[in-house]
């Protein structure tokens, strides 16, 4: 189980887990909330083509990802007032709360 703390980028401290660990391939969970975030999804006309967008509130976070070459991806969900949001995730930072990811090596 890693924490991430109020005020830590969520992928930072994982990635960092993942290093430390030596986790070269595995599955990741996560749970809990964040106060800023940033995902992306595909356009609709260019599916190759990421479309980034930033929010600052306070949001529950659910997120499945897997570390592949000892490198971290995860997707979100991202529930706020009046509005929901998923995709990949490139940055998100805990505020009040925390986060919780859940590292599950997989052996190849």
């Amino acid at each position: 189980m890693i924490t991430v703390n109020r005020g830590e980028e969520v992928l930072d401290v994982v990635q960092a887990a993942v290093t430390t660990t030596g986790t070269v391939t595995g599955a990741i969970t996560l749970i809990g909330a964040v106060e800023h975030a940033t995902v992306s999804v595909m356009r609709t006309d260019d599916a190759l083509t990421d479309l980034i967008r930033s929010y600052d509130q306070p949001f529950e976070l659910t997120g499945t990802g897997e570390v592949v070459d000892g490198r971290v991806h995860v997707h979100v969900t991202l529930a706020g007032e009046d509005v929901v949001v998923a995709g990949h995730l490139h940055r998100a930072v805990v505020g009040d709360f925390f986060v919780r990811a859940y590292l599950t090596p997989v052996t190849e």
